[in-house]
């Protein structure tokens, strides 16, 4: 058996299995529970942007300090942003609760 000939079949069969995989790229948009409403549609229209590319948006609120007595402050921003996208986005995964200092919410582009 030609150990060259082997090789080059490996690295051909490697490439066409990375090929067939399936992978997304994810963008992150981190916020704040005071973050104004001037900011928000800033991040709103590039998160619009990345979904219609076909990109995966986290979208993360940050808590500090005394933020963190108020987390429907958190959940409230993160309704704001699913519903400004409900149009363009699926919310793959809602994580409602306060984890440490961050609250997350997953969108995925909407199926046409």
């Amino acid at each position: 058996m030609d150990w060259g000939k082997y090789q080059y079949e490996q690295q051909k069969a490697a490439k066409e299995a990375k090929k067939k995989q399936h992978t997304y790229e994810l963008k992150e948009l981190k916020f704040r529970p005071k973050t104004d409403d001037h900011d928000m549609a800033f991040k709103v229209r590039n998160a619009r942007r990345f979904l219609k590319k076909g990109q995966h948006v986290r979208i993360t609120v940050r808590f500090r300090r005394r933020e963190m007595r108020r987390p429907e402050n958190g959940q409230r921003v993160l309704e704001e942003v699913a519903q400004q996208l409900d149009d363009v986005a699926n919310v793959a995964s809602r994580d409602q609760r306060l984890e440490g200092r961050t609250m997350q919410m997953m969108l995925e582009p909407a199926e046409d």
